[in-house]
């Protein structure tokens, strides 16, 4: 939600060549982290091939065959949810960063706006529908079943106030839905990739304290490789720190 070792290992090894470092992630935030960082990870003789994804599927199945050596696109719920159906043996690195969800509206302004019936789109993947309804128990649209926490699904609402219908889909296209619901729960990535601010235009914007940190996710044996090292330790820079909260100005926080 990354050197290679000597020549005899280096056969066993999933990386592409020595100091080369093959990292999976969405557009944004997550690849123009890994491009601002990029120059500094050169001069430490880290090559960083940055590949893009657009959904959230491939990166993990990518990783899990070779194609990459790491990934960041997801945090930790999504990656346990993954693996109950698809046990891949990935694991959890260093945590980056937090992007917060909101409800986006291009038809109302505010919830009060929000008339009964009112369809309202989430992202249809477990983690990220029960983070999405668990932003709107907070509204107080909804109430969810207690102890359901992040596997909370809409079979779990207890008391729908404003009588919301929902409609599950895939997290990357929420952003187009808009002009086909009322409003819809998305992910920050996305709703940056769509020109959305969600300082600006989220009807409801996630505590800056959520749980759901951005993550680098690797096979286990990747966790104690020194490029890999290199990696989290740029990453967790005071520069990143300072380039995180200038460039998207408290829509994105520093999770470190």
């Amino acid at each position: 939600m990354k050197t290679i070792l000597i020549l005899s290992v280096l056969a066993l090894t999933p990386f592409a060549s020595a100091g080369t470092l093959r990292v999976g992630a969405t557009p944004v935030p997550h690849a123009e982290l890994l491009e601002f960082v990029r120059p500094t990870l050169a001069k430490q003789g880290v090559n960083l091939v940055i590949r893009e994804f657009t959904d959230y599927v491939q990166p993990n199945l990518a990783l899990a065959d070779g194609s990459i050596d790491v990934n960041f696109f997801q945090h930790l719920p999504y990656l346990q949810e993954f693996q109950k159906n698809r046990p891949l043996g990935l694991v959890a690195g260093a945590k980056v960063h937090v992007e917060p969800m909101g409800l986006y509206s291009r038809r109302v302004r505010s919830l009060r706006e929000l008339r009964s019936g009112a369809t309202v789109a989430l992202p249809n993947d477990p983690s990220n529908s029960g983070q999405a309804l668990k932003l709107l128990e907070r509204a107080g649209l909804i109430r969810l079943k207690p102890g359901v926490g992040v596997q909370a699904t809409v079979r779990d609402i207890t008391a729908n106030v404003g009588r919301l219908r929902f409609r599950e889909l895939e997290a990357a296209q929420l952003p187009r839905a808009l002009a086909d619901v009322d409003a819809a729960v998305i992910n920050t990535n996305y709703a940056l990739e769509a020109g959305l601010n969600p300082l600006k235009d989220a009807l409801i914007f996630e505590d800056r304290r959520s749980p759901y940190a951005n993550l680098l996710v690797a096979k286990p044996s990747t966790l104690k490789n020194s490029d890999y090292l290199k990696l989290v330790r740029v990453l967790q820079s005071p520069e990143v720190r300072a380039f995180i909260l200038k460039k998207y100005g408290g829509a994105v926080v520093p999770a470190f």
